[in-house]
């Protein structure tokens, strides 16, 4: 298994019909506290953080959230609309998901129903086969979340089980190895 962090990051900014992934940068700053404050981008997330408290981290944080590898600003038209994140599952409820990495994605509700999602996330699992050949991907939402259920399956990920937490039922998908052409 390749570990996430021990890859040149950030990579070159990935380029879609209508997207760039790339990494954090200080103008993000007021996307992200939107994002991480917002009531609607977490309502299947255990609820929104208090804003004050968000934007106190930023500050304390020189703006915005640390770019480690696997975390990328999904921009649109030159402004934040997003974010994607590809982590090693080191430690997960879920003995399934261990050591896998697990796709992570929120979008600002003004960018919901667009295709935007999928489009932002095909482009980083096309770049993460590209990095870690033949290694699988989980995913994790709420069941409930019919929209990232909807996105799930589009991506290709399939049911590995069904489980209980944070007061909700969860839904483990796994994306099979993609394997290398040879």
């Amino acid at each position: 298994m390749t570990d996430l962090g021990r890859i040149a990051w950030p990579p070159e900014p990935i380029r879609t019909e209508r997207l760039v992934l790339r990494a954090p940068e200080g103008r993000d700053r007021a996307a992200f506290v939107d994002l991480l404050a917002s009531p609607e981008v977490h309502t299947y997330l255990g609820g929104a953080r208090p804003r004050d408290e968000v934007e106190r981290e930023m500050r304390e944080t020189s703006g915005v959230p640390e770019g480690w590898p696997g975390s990328f600003v999904v921009e649109l038209d030159g402004a934040m609309i997003g974010q994607i994140l590809l982590r090693r599952a080191t430690e997960h409820r879920r003995p399934a998901a261990v050591g896998k990495a697990d796709l992570g994605y929120l979008f600002l509700p003004r960018a919901w129903g667009f295709g935007y999602a999928a489009e932002a996330c095909r482009a980083a699992l096309d770049w993460f086969d590209g990095v870690f050949p033949g290694e699988p991907v989980v995913l994790t939402t709420q069941s409930a979340n019919v929209g990232s259920m909807r996105l799930a399956a589009k991506l290709g990920f399939t049911e590995v089980e069904r489980f209980r937490a944070w007061d909700a039922e969860q839904w483990l998908g796994l994306r099979s190895a993609v394997t290398p052409p040879v």
